[in-house]
């Protein structure tokens, strides 16, 4: 098992990790020293060198780029699926400037290039295994039919319902009893958005206990 990392070496470790899969080769020393605001070439290669005693890489030190990450291969067939933290109230729904992220996911498990990612905030459809905290696939290019789980835009709100139809009026049905349903006419300002076609739950979630940290650190200072 390999040793644990300290801050500065998980944050080095990482960046290897996210510049080999943008670049397809390694970085030097001297870039990851002035991505790091790190002066001493020696510094760098001190954190290269402890990395490489802990098994996370093997390094050949006579090369400037003499890095290899142990365990990682550029992940074949994966697709990015974008995560956006909310929707607009008009068309386009989606904006670039709401989304938060990306998921790379494996293609098997996306069926259309335009499926994005919207994360549960409440415990509306827990009756139908969809909890807070949850990423929701969504694919838009899928027709919405009876009993299928949408993602909807309800005014400038999304929400994440089952989808029935009442007469001319669309209903928008939670799976818990504490929820009202929402009951759409043809005047609302209202779209649905996608079917669901996926989830994804996460019992680690870096960026939320990095702002966990953020905010303690800021608070004791």
């Amino acid at each position: 098992m390999a040793e644990p990392l300290n801050p500065i070496e998980r944050r080095v470790y990482h960046y290897l990790l996210d510049f080999l899969a943008e670049n397809t080769y390694q970085p030097s020393i001297r870039e990851i020293g002035k991505r790091f605001r790190i002066k001493s070439t020696k510094t760098v290669s001190d954190i290269l060198q402890s990395l490489a005693e802990k098994g996370y890489i093997e390094r050949d030190p006579s090369r400037s780029r003499g890095v290899r990450l142990l365990g990682f291969a550029a992940a074949a067939r994966t697709q990015p699926v974008p995560i956006y933290r909310r929707i607009a109230a008009g068309e386009p729904a989606l904006l670039s400037e709401h989304r938060q992220g990306y998921l790379t996911l494996d293609r098997r498990f996306v069926p259309s290039d335009d499926v994005f990612a919207l994360r549960i905030q409440g415990d509306t459809m827990e009756g139908r295994g969809i909890f807070k905290g949850d990423y929701v696939l969504i694919n838009p290019s899928a027709r919405a039919h009876d009993g299928e789980i949408v993602a909807a835009r309800v005014g400038d709100d999304a929400t994440v319902r089952t989808l029935t139809h009442r007469g001319a009026a669309i209903v928008l049905e939670p799976a818990t009893a504490s929820e009202r349903e929402i009951v759409v006419g043809p005047q609302d300002n209202f779209a649905i958005l996608g079917v669901i076609c996926g989830v994804f739950r996460a019992f680690y979630d870096g960026e939320t206990n990095a702002e966990v940290r953020e905010t303690a650190e800021s608070d004791a200072a």
